[in-house]
This record gives C-alpha cells, sequence and structure tokens, in this order.
C-alpha cells in the first residue's frame, strides 16, 4: 500500500489526484494508496447535506478565504482548513470481512488510536458517526464507493483554531461543537506527528484484516 503526503492541496486538486488513483486501483495498475493532507479553507456537503446547514451567506463565506464545494461522499456538511489533517484512503474492500460497515469502524479507531497516542481520550457516540470527545467532535468521516473501492475519507481536527467551522452547523447536528486535539491535549500538537502516528495505526489496525 502506497502512503503519499500530499501537504497543502486546493480541494478539487485532491479529489482530481483521488479519481485518478481509484480508476487506476480499479484496473490493477496501481496498489491501493492512503492520502495525506491539508486543505486550504473550504465548505463541504456531503450526499446528506444541504445549504440549510449554512449559517452565514456563500459571499460572507468567500470574504472568509473560503470556498463551498459539493462532495459525492457520504455525511452532511463540514469545513476543511489548514490545521486539520485529511485522509483519503483509496483501497479495494470487497474481500474485507464486514464490508463497508466495518472499514468505516476502523477508520474511526484509527483515529481513536491516534488520539490515545497524545494521551487524549475520545470515543464513538451512539447515533453520531465520527470520533468524539465528551460533546466535542473531533473527527468526521464521510466516504464514497465506487466498484468497491472506497474514496474520500476522514477529517481529523489538530489545530487550536477552528473558526470555520462558526459558518456551519457541524455535519446537521444541532449542539454539536468541534474540537480538536490540541484543545483537548492542553498543548499544540503538529500536524506532522500526527500524520506519523496515523501512519502506523492505520496500519496495525488494517493489517490484521484480509485488506493486507
Amino acid at each position: 500500500m502506497d502512503f503519499i503526503d500530499l501537504g497543502i492541496i486546493p480541494h478539487a486538486e485532491a479529489e482530481k489526484v483521488q479519481l485518478e488513483r481509484l480508476n487506476l486501483v480499479m484496473q490493477y495498475a496501481a496498489p491501493d494508496t492512503l492520502y495525506l493532507l491539508e486543505h486550504p479553507p473550504v465548505v463541504t456537503l456531503g450526499r446528506q447535506g444541504g445549504l440549510d446547514n449554512l449559517l452565514i451567506s456563500e459571499e460572507a463565506l468567500r470574504k472568509m478565504g473560503a470556498q463551498i464545494v459539493r462532495t459525492a461522499r457520504g455525511g452532511n456538511i463540514t469545513c476543511h482548513y489548514p490545521g486539520q489533517l485529511v485522509v483519503y484512503p483509496v483501497m479495494r474492500i470487497e474481500k474485507r470481512t464486514g464490508g463497508i460497515k466495518k472499514f468505516f469502524h476502523d477508520m474511526e479507531e484509527t483515529a481513536i488510536r491516534t488520539a490515545a497516542r497524545f494521551n487524549v481520550i475520545a470515543a464513538r457516540s451512539e447515533g453520531k458517526p465520527g470520533v468524539w470527545v465528551g460533546e466535542g467532535k473531533l473527527c468526521s468521516i464521510g466516504i464514497g464507493v465506487k466498484k468497491w473501492i472506497t474514496y474520500h475519507g476522514l477529517s481529523f481536527n489538530i489545530s487550536r483554531d477552528m473558526t470555520l467551522f462558526n459558518a456551519i452547523t457541524l455535519c446537521g447536528l444541532h449542539g454539536a461543537h468541534p474540537t480538536s486535539l490540541s484543545v483537548e491535549a492542553g498543548r499544540d500538537i503538529d500536524i506532522k506527528d500526527v500524520k506519523n502516528v496515523f501512519k502506523e495505526e492505520f496500519r496495525r489496525i488494517f493489517t490484521d484484516s484480509t485488506v493486507a
């Protein structure tokens, strides 16, 4: 499996990279791939997301330096920005025990174990996807699947600055608020360190499966 760090890359460019790799994986011309990256400020709408969860006008959003895009991933509305780790796995899951549900669970588990490595106790919340610390959402997940190959993935809040979330109703969940690894750890955490730990935990979890 390839692990590729794309640095800070616009959402449209990252989506193009994913789709190109997805087609190669589909043709058995490239291995499964995990992309790790950050996005410039952007609000994304999933298949269940609508503009009703955008709390400011699109013009006001543009003045904040952010754009808004509709995506093919599952889930509702969320946002991305530098200081948030975005992970896009492009991988086959048709022979993986548990299928999409288990894949989703294991992506959450990777984030939970990564947080634990920084002394932050995170967990799932019944009926609410993603990873949480109490009522604070640490990690959002929304995937797309094409011919049993995944794309899109998760966003993991790392830095303290989460200003962009003020523009949305987080994932369409009233009462939910964002939190980050740095906030919960009580110290600034370097996203490069999180990338390295995430890769280690991803290998541990996914090596113990039929995807290996």
